[in-house]
């Protein structure tokens, strides 16, 4: 696992200014990863963020490609020594000020991209506290399935529809079949839903046939990301038997732009806190190290603003509150090992979501359905609207943020989109 060191120290400045606002995401004790465009340049370039601005790492001679699924497959002490190559040359008094001045650039100025290129998605279902709402909804009496507390259960989803934060969509379409109904329709769906996730991505490979073990799981993660996986509930309701979701989690998934690195998050590592009365992972999913410290922890927003908000000048409103920690069933090293007992091949740039980061609490729900209790308990914005489902006009934004007493506080960026009317 990652380990705290210098460039975590709270006290370290940067001689960019921005990077030493008390609210900012992007300290120089955080160093995130992402990818970017300027005008009149297509090709995607490397950047690390710094305040409100992005550092074209090529361009400032740290690297001498732009190949983000490169960059993430490095071993993890060479990974730590760009990390700080680049801390010292954006620390207050660096020699390398002057030269790298040259090559940063405004974030609102640039395009941002997805983080790297994703190459296959994976979609678990870690939250406990969502796994437990959802199953009351559909089986009172027997809410989690007996292998939810020894499988990391996950379905393999789309990656050709993942999308950077700040790219709306349209309202998917597919079939809904109403109870009382004889068949089914085709139609745009009306339950329309968020889902609170994080993201974690690979960045060392393995070789297909070779299990990566629990206590090397780390060394294939490169960082995480916010993850918003939106969700068609009444398609889902659908089609979800016998295999699972399709059309209704396929059709666009949002993921905010920068990659924090493992690096970064070693401070704010935690203890796995699984509830009482679950019985040990079995060995391959166990060792102390990652009971210890495997988790992350992460605060977690989900903000909704309505087209009338927008209209009126009304900011988004927090809807929800949760900590990755908290909800987490299993940890993202588990997720790796088990994705890879069977001899999976991973690679580079393969994504994993965490499935819904929900507290045990109403305002902690990640998703709708949960709040609103499957459509029956309407929500009720400050402006007096309310929300069952998502509409048309709707934006949802995720916040992340990780504060410790004894280290400056980081954030993850914005992972944002607005729900277009269907095409």
């Amino acid at each position: 696992m990652s380990s705290i060191d210098h460039t975590h120290d709270p006290a370290l400045t940067s001689w960019v200014e921005s990077a030493n606002a008390p609210d900012t995401d992007f300290p120089v004790q955080n160093l995130p990863f992402g990818r970017f465009r300027v005008e009149d340049d297509p090709e995607w370039r490397i950047g690390v963020a710094i305040g409100d601005q992005v550092l074209d790492l090529r361009g400032a001679g740290l690297i001498n490609h732009s190949d983000m699924n490169r960059l993430i497959r490095l071993k993890p002490e060479t990974r730590r020594e760009l990390r700080a190559q680049i801390s010292a040359g954006l620390a207050t008094g660096s020699a390398q000020a002057g030269r790298w001045e040259r090559h940063l650039h405004a974030q609102s100025a640039v395009e941002p991209g997805l983080p790297c290129e994703i190459r296959d998605y994976t979609d678990f279902y870690i939250g406990i506290h969502h796994a437990t709402a959802v199953g009351k909804l559909f089986r009172p009496d027997n809410p989690l399935l007996p292998n939810y507390e020894w499988v990391p259960i996950g379905y393999h989803g789309r990656a050709s529809t993942l999308q950077v934060s700040g790219r709306d969509f349209h309202r998917p379409k597919g079939q809904v079949k109403a109870a009382d109904a004889a068949a089914p329709v085709l139609g745009p769906s009306q339950r329309l839903d968020l889902e609170l996730e994080l993201g974690f991505v690979i960045g060392r490979p393995n070789a297909m046939g070779h299990a990566i073990p629990l206590a090397e799981a780390e060394d294939h993660l490169f960082g995480v990301t916010l993850f918003n996986d939106w969700s068609a509930r009444d398609l889902q309701a659908w089609e979800y038997q016998p295999l699972g979701p399709f059309l209704s989690k396929n059709f666009a998934s949002t993921l905010s732009a920068w990659m924090v690195t493992l690096d970064a998050l070693a401070p704010f590592r935690t203890a796995l806190r699984r509830p009482a009365g679950h019985p040990d992972p079995l060995p391959y999913l166990d060792t102390e190290a990652n009971r210890r410290s495997g988790a992350m922890d992460i605060d977690l927003d989900v903000l909704l603003q309505t087209r009338a908000m927008r209209d009126a000048g009304v900011p988004p409103e927090v809807i929800s509150r949760s900590n990755a920690a908290e909800a987490a069933f299993w940890t993202p090293a588990q997720l790796v090992a088990h994705h890879t007992v069977n001899g999976c091949a991973l690679s580079a740039g393969d994504l994993f979501g965490s499935g819904t980061l929900s507290g045990p609490l109403r305002e902690q729900a990640g998703s709708l359905l949960e709040m609103t209790e499957g459509g029956k308990r309407a929500i009720t914005l400050a402006n007096g609207e309310t929300r069952s489902f998502l509409q048309d006009g709707d934006r949802i934004q995720l916040r992340g943020r990780c504060a410790r007493d004894g280290f400056r506080s980081i954030g993850f960026g914005d992972c944002s989109a607005t729900v277009l009317p269907a095409l």
